[in-house]
């Protein structure tokens, strides 16, 4: 076998039988291995943004990895910022990378790079591979790492050579996938202590985020009165009406301030306490109020979710039917704002939907609708890096082919990585994507007058992206996209509830007035 083979054999015999792709020369070997190890499936990207994008979706939805194949150390550096994503996530990915023939790295050629150098940031585990004796063994321990709790990117750097050379042994040792850590009962008992105290609050992050986690969370809030927040980088969100939803902690700090200024104990639950994205002047980066005591009752690593539970058996907390909370959305009509699409999607969309949601400045209007959505699963921006969006849903979508998969998408922020839209289509992947077209970096101009910068003539034009203006139905149909425009609430409604109706991809762009 060559050790590209021993490579994929080891992917798949564990359970990664996904690789998204963008493959070069020294990666050759491993793609002409496709033929001969069936079981693993590539999805070919055209940006490697959109392939790391992409296995963070998927392992967000299975809870296991998918594999990615970069081009050397430029091809692993178009791929950064949504690595960057998925290490905020905890999102389980082995990050294999080429790298030129052992016998030609010496040489500095045009592509020569510190790989591993690239990597580290975004990894937690780093190795490189130059002999096919080692590979299996490395591939074993790649996917030992990736799934390391809580989950994290695994890279693997892997010459040329040892892709092409035969005679490597198809073996590989066992893996056994380690189970997250339960929390000690002294810890539960001392977070119980507090939840009955004036001004105590959950801070629920990580893997709490699901509805199981949330449901235990429900009782705790009502049996106690805790306060409960949900993490903003929480990478997976159980929403929609009969579920228990606590708030998620604002984006500005203003707002999350005023939210948490009456929290004197933070019991952080798979969480860290909560600080604002940026610096901003004469405003606190810290959120929680001065003097309020941090105490954490479950690691990052450990099993938050099964403490929760633990919690509710030792406070007494009953189950809660929250079913009596949920409201009926309305369907607007008249002008197309955030507001108006954020009541549409949530009057329209079916249970069991997943949103992968890459809005910023229009997200205060729409999330608030979501609540009275049919059940749903929510994947947000984890790590503030633009273009996640697309490929995220992407990757959604091929890990649950049998649910419909809608990623509500900014306009700037969806031109970082539109490449997407073409696997989408190639693959046949049944997303939905709605794009907010207000024809300018919103967000920007939001932050620039936060920072108490003066905005001129330049400084607008340089946040505008409305000259010439953006054309998505052409760039999605050019991409193999069906796609539609809406500039009423009554358009959008007619839109969004035929493209419901039938599978595979497809775009609206929502001209917002």
């Amino acid at each position: 076998m060559t050790g590209a083979e021993i490579l994929l054999d080891t992917l798949a015999a564990h359970g990664v039988d996904v690789c998204f792709m963008n493959p070069g020369t020294s990666e050759m070997r491993f793609v002409a291995a496709l033929d001969r190890v069936p079981a693993m499936r590539g999805v070919l990207c055209l940006f490697e943004g959109v392939a790391t994008g992409a296995a963070d979706g998927y392992a967000r939805m299975t809870g296991r990895p998918a594999a990615t194949l970069l081009h050397l150390g430029p091809g692993l550096a178009n791929g950064l910022a949504n690595l960057h994503n998925a290490r905020k996530a905890r999102s389980p990915v082995v990050n294999i990378v080429g790298e030129h023939s052992t016998q030609h790295q010496r040489y500095d050629a045009p592509l020569s790079a510190d790989i591993a150098g690239f990597a580290r940031p975004v990894s937690g585990w780093v190795r490189a591979v130059n002999d096919v004796a080692e590979m299996g063994t490395a591939a074993a321990e790649a996917i030992a790492a990736a799934n390391e709790p809580p989950g994290q990117v695994a890279t693997l750097i892997v010459a040329a050579d040892v892709s092409w050379t035969e005679g490597g042994r198809g073996w590989w040792p066992s893996i056994a996938k380690r189970e997250r850590a339960r929390v000690a009962e002294e810890s539960i008992c001392r977070a119980a202590a507090r939840l009955r105290q004036p001004g105590a609050a959950l801070l629920l992050g990580g893997h709490c985020g699901s509805e199981r986690a949330l449901a235990a969370a429900g009782r705790l809030h009502a049996a106690t009165g805790v306060a409960v927040f949900v993490e903003r980088s929480t990478p997976r969100v159980a929403c929609g009406r009969g579920r228990f939803q606590p708030p998620v902690v604002p984006y500005f700090p203003e707002p999350a301030l005023a939210a948490l200024a009456g929290v004197r104990t933070a019991v952080l639950v798979e969480a860290q306490p909560p600080v604002s994205f940026f610096g901003y002047p004469n405003t606190p980066s810290w959120l929680l109020p001065e003097g309020c005591e941090v105490l954490t009752l479950a690691e990052r690593w450990q099993d938050g979710t099964a403490a929760l539970e633990a919690l509710c058996a030792v406070c007494g907390a009953a189950p809660v039917d929250w079913r009596a909370e949920a409201a009926a959305p309305q369907i607007p009509r008249g002008p197309l704002t955030a507001d108006a699409i954020g009541a549409i999607v949530a009057a329209r969309m079916p249970a069991g939907a997943i949103i992968s949601d890459e809005l910023i400045s229009a997200s205060a209007a729409v999330l608030p609708h979501l609540a009275h959505a049919a059940p749903h699963d929510r994947l947000p921006v984890t790590g503030g890096s633009i273009g996640q969006g697309l490929p995220v849903a992407l990757g959604a979508a091929m890990a649950c082919p049998e649910r419909k998969v809608i990623a509500l998408e900014a306009d700037g922020s969806a031109m970082y990585t539109l490449q997407a839209l073409w696997t989408m289509a190639r693959e046949q992947a049944d997303v939905l994507t709605v794009i907010f077209a207000n024809r300018r970096y919103q967000i920007l101009e939001i932050e620039m007058q936060r920072t108490g910068s003066a905005m001129g003539e330049a400084a607008r034009a340089a946040m505008d992206i409305g000259r010439p203006d953006l054309d998505f139905v052409k760039l999605a149909e050019g991409m193999g996209v069906p796609a539609s425009r809406a500039a009423t609430a009554e358009e959008f409604d007619r839109q969004f509830g035929a493209a419901l109706a039938v599978r595979g991809p497809r775009l609206m762009e929502a001209v917002l007035g």
